[in-house]
This record gives structure tokens, C-alpha cells and sequence, in this order.
């Protein structure tokens, strides 16, 4: 099977409350709509939230095709993961990684799956990236 993933994350206030959600597509047109959200967190965070948590949702090692307009996850799941994991953690700067438990809890979840990432301008009229936008906002609306 392959699933597309669609992923926004979004937050009043930085920190505040944050909401997050994923619009998930099977390779049969089945669509998935997953949501949920914190009282006190980031927007990052809730970006990586709503890909651990789509990813969650797949129990079988699947092809995966996610879509997102955080270029934080992306980059991060992309290229600075591997230099933060031989830096025992550290950024560039020789700093700790934030957010290190969301980071090593998505690495160990994408270990599990075939994942291609592409980034997705974010309030852009893509649809389904509107619909994910919408989900993690509603979040926040009704707290």
C-alpha cells in the first residue's frame, strides 16, 4: 500500500496553544483525517507532532509520500539529523537539538516506513495542505 501524508502544525501564541493535523490518503482513495493539539507548546512542535502521529496511525512498513510546508521537518528529518545524531544531539552551534524527544521519537517512526518528503507552500491553495491547516487550527478554535 501507499499513503500520502499531508502535515500542518499551528500554534496562538509561541508557546501556546497548538494544534495539529494530517490529511492521509491511501493508494485505494481511502482519506484519513487525524487531529488533536496541546495547551502549551510550539508551532515546531506541533508540526512534528502531526507527522509522528500519521505515522503512528500506520501499523504495516508502508510507502509514504509526506508533504509538508515546515521546512524545519523537512530539513531536519533530511540533512541535520544525521550530523545531530554523530554530535551526540548538538546543533552546529554546539547547542542542544530542541525538541530532541520529538526528533528521536519521528526518526525511530520513519525507520519503520519507506518515506519520500516533499515540502509544500504552506496557505497556498494546495487542498489538501489547506485541509490539514484547517484541522490543526481547529485545535485551538474550540479550546
Amino acid at each position: 500500500m501507499k499513503v500520502t501524508i499531508y502535515t500542518d502544525g499551528a500554534c496562538s501564541g509561541n508557546p501556546g496553544i497548538g494544534g495539529w493535523g494530517a490529511v492521509m490518503i491511501t493508494s485505494n482513495n481511502e482519506t484519513i483525517l487525524l487531529h488533536g493539539g496541546l495547551s502549551d507548546t510550539t508551532n515546531n512542535q506541533m508540526e512534528l507532532i502531526a507527522v509522528i502521529k500519521a505515522l503512528e496511525y500506520l501499523k504495516e512498513s508502508t510507502e509514504i509520500l509526506i508533504l509538508t510546508d515546515s521546512k524545519y521537518v523537512m530539513n531536519g528529518m533530511e540533512s541535520w539529523i544525521k550530523n545531530w545524531k554523530q554530535n551526540g544531539w548538538k546543533n552546529a552551534s554546539k547547542k542542544p537539538v530542541k525538541n530532541r524527544d520529538l526528533w528521536e521519537k519521528l526518526d525511530a517512526e520513519t525507520a519503520k516506513h519507506q518515506i519520500e518528503w516533499k515540502w509544500v507552500k504552506g496557505h497556498s491553495g494546495d487542498k489538501n495542505n489547506e485541509k490539514a491547516d484547517f484541522l490543526a487550527r481547529r485545535f485551538i478554535e474550540k479550546n
